[in-house]
C-alpha cells in the first residue's frame, strides 16, 4: 500500500542499489565494534545496532530513519510499541497527516540539495567527451564483457585503436570491431578514451570518464 519495493542485488553488483550497499557496510563496521571478542553473539547485538542506526540522522536527509517513517525520534524501543486500542489517545488524523507531509517535503528538499552538492563536486574536474564517426578510440576491456581477456591481473586492460562508426543515444557509440571479438559493438562512453597516434599503447591509464 505504501509502494515499498524489494531491490535484490548480488555480491558482485553493488551498483544495483548503492544506498543498501553503503548501509550494509556501515552496519558491518558498527557490529564489529559491538561484538568485540564474542563473534558468535553477533545476532544478539543486531537489534541494538539496528535501533541505534535508525535513530541516527543521515547526511542526505538531516533526519533519522525513525523520523522519516514515524515522524518522531524514539528515545528507547518502548516508544515504538503500539498503544493498546482501548487506551489509545485520540487525535486529529488530518492534522497529523499534514505534519507528516510537511516533514516529507522537508526531507525531499534536503535530499535534492545534497544530491546537487554531490553532483557539483563530482563534475568539478570531469571533462565531457564527445566523438564523431571516424575518430579512433581506446576500448576499456571490462571483466564482465571480456572475461577471457581479463583472466590475469597482468593482462592488458585496453585494446585498440578502434574507429567510431556512429553515435548511439546520448552516451554510447558503436565501434568497428574485428570479427573475432564476437560481441556487441556498442559501448558506453565511459569505456572509451581518445587515441593519440604517437602512443603505441595507453600509458596514461585513462579509460573514459
Amino acid at each position: 500500500m505504501l509502494g515499498t519495493k524489494l531491490l535484490f542485488s548480488t555480491s558482485y553488483h553493488p551498483q544495483t542499489d548503492g544506498q543498501t550497499e553503503v548501509t550494509n557496510r556501515t552496519l558491518t563496521t558498527f557490529l564489529r565494534s559491538l561484538v568485540s571478542k564474542s563473534l558468535k553473539a553477533w545476532d544478539l547485538k543486531l537489534p541494538h545496532a539496528e535501533f541505534a542506526y535508525n535513530r541516527s540522522p543521515s547526511c542526505a536527509t538531516k533526519h533519522s530513519a525513525f523520523e522519516c517513517a514515524y515522524g518522531v525520534n524514539p528515545l528507547t524501543p518502548l516508544y515504538l510499541i503500539p498503544i493498546p486500542t482501548m487506551t489509545r489517545v485520540s487525535f486529529e488524523a488530518e492534522t497529523r497527516a499534514k505534519e507528516i507531509k510537511k516533514l516529507y517535503e522537508q526531507i525531499k528538499n534536503q535530499i535534492e540539495k545534497t544530491n546537487e552538492a554531490y553532483k557539483a563536486r563530482a563534475n568539478k574536474h570531469r571533462k565531457q567527451l564527445e566523438f564523431k564517426p571516424g575518430d579512433l578510440v581506446w576500448l576499456h576491456l571490462r571483466k564482465e564483457r571480456f572475461p577471457s581477456r581479463r583472466k590475469n591481473k597482468l593482462m592488458a586492460r585496453s585494446d585498440g585503436p578502434f574507429a567510431i562508426i556512429e553515435k548511439v543515444g546520448s552516451n554510447a557509440y558503436k565501434l568497428q570491431l574485428p570479427g573475432d571479438m564476437a560481441i556487441s559493438a556498442t559501448f558506453n562512453i565511459g569505456d572509451l578514451s581518445p587515441y593519440v597516434e604517437d602512443n603505441i599503447e595507453n600509458p596514461s591509464g585513462y579509460y573514459g570518464q
